[in-house]
């Protein structure tokens, strides 16, 4: 048996839709592989009845199937399903290198990425990379059609999660389809602002590059009490703040590891205040997969 521990994740960052990614310290999935004649599946934990195990309609049931990879997979889930932390991405993460090993297949951590994707197709209807490439990368991570460019960042982050539900579709749904040059340049703008934080552990910088003029104000309506928790957490001493990936889960970036409890408290605090209840994970930008072998 082998044993692979794959971050949750948040894309975007505001200003690098479909581009951006970090992977976090924590929650996690814990993915649990041993050979087998065909592929059946196992899921425990966050959400596990809403998550299919047909391995054709599973993140991680694709993923073997592209590797070739036959396999009795079990799935500890520590990342909810329509979290907006990149739940599905987890799973196929964890299973692509987790089969990786345990077939010897040879692929390198960034050939990885282009399978667990696929994985990530069955869920969004697109192999979007964005997710499963700091999951399995680890850290800052741009994904573009030329391959991923990776920074080692470290960085204090809170993510606020409500007991709330926004789907990816309906999250890409409100998207606009076109937008002002004005908006052109300020998105550049701040998406550049970020990469250099990124570059420099700069959390100032990575707050300011977070605004967007276009997707995020278009995403939040679905997301109730944002514009609240995201003051409450600034006013907390966060640097900035965006949505994570789709949502519904609110991302803030610290001034430094000291303030994480109080940005969680007012993000909490906030969303309690319009009556939805949610939890906080005081968490930092961290490695990729890890694997163990039992």
């Amino acid at each position: 048996m082998l044993t692979v521990r794959a971050p949750a994740t948040s894309a975007n960052l505001g200003s690098g839709f479909d581009v951006f990614g970090v992977a976090l310290t924590h929650p996690a999935d814990v993915v649990r592989v041993e050979r087998a004649e065909e592929t059946t599946i196992e899921v425990t934990g966050a959400g596990e009845d809403f998550i299919p195990t047909d391995p054709e309609k599973n993140t991680a049931g694709v993923v073997a199937r592209e590797l070739d990879a036959p396999a009795t997979i079990h799935i500890d889930k520590g990342v909810r399903p329509s979290s907006g932390l990149g739940s599905s991405a987890a799973s196929a993460a964890g299973a692509a290198v987790a089969l990786n090993e345990l077939y010897d297949c040879g692929l390198s951590r960034e050939e990885l990425v282009r399978v667990a994707a696929e994985g990530e197709a069955v869920v969004s209807g697109d192999a979007h990379a964005d997710n499963v490439a700091p999951s399995i990368l680890g850290g800052f991570t741009v994904v573009t059609d030329d391959g991923v460019t990776t920074v080692d960042a470290s960085l204090p982050v809170v993510v606020c999660l409500p007991e709330t539900v926004v789907s990816t579709h309906d999250a890409r749904g409100v998207v606009p389809d076109s937008m002002a040059m004005d908006d052109v340049v300020e998105t550049v703008g701040n998406a550049s602002t970020l990469v250099a934080g990124m570059c420099r552990d700069d959390p100032a910088l990575v707050g300011r590059g977070l605004t967007d003029p276009v997707v995020t104000p278009a995403r939040s309506a679905l997301v109730d009490g944002y514009d609240a928790v995201a003051e409450a957490a600034r006013d907390a001493g966060a640097t900035g703040v965006t949505i994570s990936g789709a949502g519904p889960s609110v991302l803030a970036i610290c001034r430094s590891q000291s303030r994480r409890r109080a940005v969680a408290a007012a993000m909490v605090g906030a969303f309690g205040d319009e009556g939805i209840e949610a939890r906080a994970y005081r968490t930092e930008i961290g490695g990729g997969a890890e694997v163990f072998r039992s």
